[in-house]
């Protein structure tokens, strides 16, 4: 069954059934490998995209139920050679070490920021609390968050 899903403002239609993981179009089909397979559970936080302005697990999120929606990955957020602020933050604070949680954590923090552009600390721990990292980047994740905050004023 083919179902057309606009990703990172482009339409795409993917041949697939309709309780496929989002994720797994995204990766297999889309070739779009930022969101990475963590658990599969929608407990890590890994493969976290925006849909419509909101944080999503694409692991638990059925290829059908986001068909007519805005998907934005982190492809669509910036390049190499003009990276998004929260990217270029990341890059500056150190914010990722082995980097499979960089892709959800910046995702996260990109639907927090595009709400509330001035988050406190306790605002941007409590957004991202459900998103895993065995490294422990944890605070120098926080501080580049911050400082793409700071830096779009």
């Amino acid at each position: 069954m083919a179902i057309t899903i606009t990703v990172n403002g482009k339409p795409h239609s993917v041949d697939a059934a309709p309780d496929t993981p989002l994720l797994y179009a995204l990766r297999n089909d889309l070739e779009l490998n930022g969101a990475k397979f963590g658990c599969g559970l929608a407990q890590c936080g890994a493969c976290t995209v925006i849909i419509e302005g909101k944080a999503v697990r694409s692991c638990a999120t059925p290829l059908a139920s986001v068909a007519g929606k805005a998907i934005t990955t982190i492809e669509g957020l910036g390049t190499s050679a003009k990276p998004h602020a929260l990217q270029k933050a990341f890059m500056e604070e150190q914010a990722a070490q082995c980097g499979y949680c960089a892709n959800g954590m910046i995702m996260t923090a990109k639907a927090l920021l595009d709400k509330n552009p001035r988050p406190t600390e306790a605002q941007i721990k409590k957004a991202l609390a459900a998103n895993l990292c065995r490294c422990g980047t944890h605070n120098r994740i926080v501080r580049a968050i911050q400082r793409a905050a700071k830096e779009a004023a």
